[in-house]
């Protein structure tokens, strides 16, 4: 009985590993700088520019879609850009400071993080940057 629920838990946590990403975020570090992972319903990618440009890049791409810039908040070392499709699903980039050379852009879309229109931002932010 005792090895039953042993078996169960390990299952259980294996599961759960599975669910929220883990093994995304896993997999995103073994590819290291420059490799885009898809974590919990955002498209994530560090590229080797400075935070400031990120943050121009983003706002750039997102013009360049036709897609206007609702909110942005900018902190020491994290920027939130807001935006929105004509459909109603809304876009969030949120920009990192990881070093004076380095930024990590993520973007997600819909509440349930449509990958596809995140990977077509997130290429679009990379042209600009």
């Amino acid at each position: 009985m005792f090895r039953q629920k042993y078996v169960s838990l390990v299952l259980v946590v294996l599961l759960a590993i599975g669910l929220s990403g883990c093994v995304a975020l896993l997999a995103g570090a073994a590819g290291g700088v420059g490799t885009a992972t898809w974590l919990g319903g955002k498209l994530s990618e560090e590229v080797k520019v400075p935070f400031d440009r990120s943050i121009d890049g983003s706002k750039a791409a997102l013009k360049s879609l036709n897609l206007e810039v609702i909110k942005f908040v900018k902190e020491d070392t994290v920027a939130q850009i807001r935006s929105k499709y004509s459909d109603g699903r809304e876009i969030w980039i949120d920009v990192h400071k990881v070093s004076d050379t380095n930024s990590r852009i993520e973007v997600r879309v819909g509440v349930t993080g449509d990958k596809e229109a995140a990977r077509k931002i997130l290429d679009r932010i990379l042209r600009y940057i």
